[in-house]
């Protein structure tokens, strides 16, 4: 039989772990719901709170949607659905498959013209598997972690500030040095084109690229840049609050939207 993506047996083992994780979900606001009852909360609160947040829980769910689409046709449907589902982010998923697949010497591009059911195992292993670590380590270290923090912001509280906002600049440096990567091209491309190879079925294949390639997702982040600017603008200027939950989403759609003409100016894959 030949391995498909989006056979049903994958939806139905994803749609089971969905299942218990929605069931955790709901068992545990019921709980909270009868809880606050016994506790004498005001209801009207409570039920208005719950209210406004299964609301504002659609915004982030479009950019969610976005990234199933988007990961979809080179991994298929089941898989991005129950990555993004229960841990997951666009950014995370893509590096994490496009690293198995540079492992296998292959691209994402290749998984989508055929994947064997091996390289299926593998993606899906190295998506799932690793992001698992940070939940491994939260009971183990976060308390010490956090206590050890409480105590540094109480001696020097600006350096604190100066520590965690460096932990978080670390941690985007290393997306922005991935949307960097291919950049080199430029400078190692003979002739306006760039030759590598990625392997077929076993097969080592020779693929071309245009050396301005690389600008692609250079060009694309600073559409996207530019969209959250105006978003916060629009935000800080007009006191368009409501805009917060609907930044990611909408600069999520135009940025990927100018990929294409992108894509179209700087060109990619040589036929």
């Amino acid at each position: 039989m030949e391995f498909s993506t989006n056979h049903p047996i994958l939806f139905v083992l994803v749609g089971i772990i969905i299942a218990a994780v929605v069931a955790q979900s709901v068992y545990f606001l019921v709980k909270a719901y009868r809880r606050a009852k016994e506790k004498g909360m005001d209801m009207k609160k409570i039920n208005k709170t719950i209210i406004t947040a299964a609301i504002f829980t659609i915004a982030p769910a479009v950019s969610i949607v976005i990234t199933v689409l988007a990961l979809s046709k080179s991994l298929g449907v089941a898989l991005p659905w129950l990555r993004l589902s229960v841990v997951g982010s666009l950014s995370y998923e893509t590096i994490a498959a496009v690293n198995a697949a540079s492992g296998m010497n292959m691209t994402l591009d290749d998984f989508a013209k055929g994947m064997t059911a091996e390289a299926y195992v593998t993606v899906t292993i190295v998506m799932t598997i690793s992001i698992m670590v940070g939940i491994w380590l939260v009971p183990l270290i976060s308390k010490k972690m956090q206590k050890g923090l409480v105590s540094f912001e109480k001696k020097d509280k600006k350096w604190s500030d100066i520590l965690q906002n460096s932990l978080f600049i670390g941690m985007i440096s290393a997306f922005v040095g991935y949307v960097f990567s291919d950049v080199s091209r430029l400078w190692l491309a003979k002739d306006g084109l760039f030759e590598t190879t990625v392997k077929e079925n076993g097969v080592s294949v020779p693929i071309t690229y245009t050396a301005t390639s690389g600008l692609v997702p250079v060009c694309v982040m600073a559409v996207s840049m530019l969209s959250m600017l105006i978003c916060g603008l629009l935000m800080k200027k007009l006191g368009w609050k409501w805009l917060n939950d609907y930044a990611l989403p909408i600069c999520m759609i135009i940025g990927m939207a100018s990929a294409i003409p992108f894509t179209y100016l700087f060109g990619g894959v040589v036929a």
